[in-house]
């Protein structure tokens, strides 16, 4: 059960990780281009990993 719950809750947190990565888009292009490094996508690749390695213990 807790497998389940922990599977579910990396799910939604990478799910939310990527609508947040859609939404600061635009910030992050700005920031690009100040020269400002926006770490938004090494977030949503490390829950991307997370999300794997729980399918796959399944």
């Amino acid at each position: 059960m807790e497998s389940q719950a922990y599977r579910a809750v990396v799910f939604a947190l990478y799910q939310f990780s990527i609508v947040l990565g859609i939404t600061l888009l635009p910030v992050a292009l700005v920031a690009k281009r100040a020269g400002i490094p926006f770490p938004i996508g090494r977030l949503v690749e490390r829950l991307g990993e997370a999300h794997e390695k729980a399918e796959s213990a399944a």
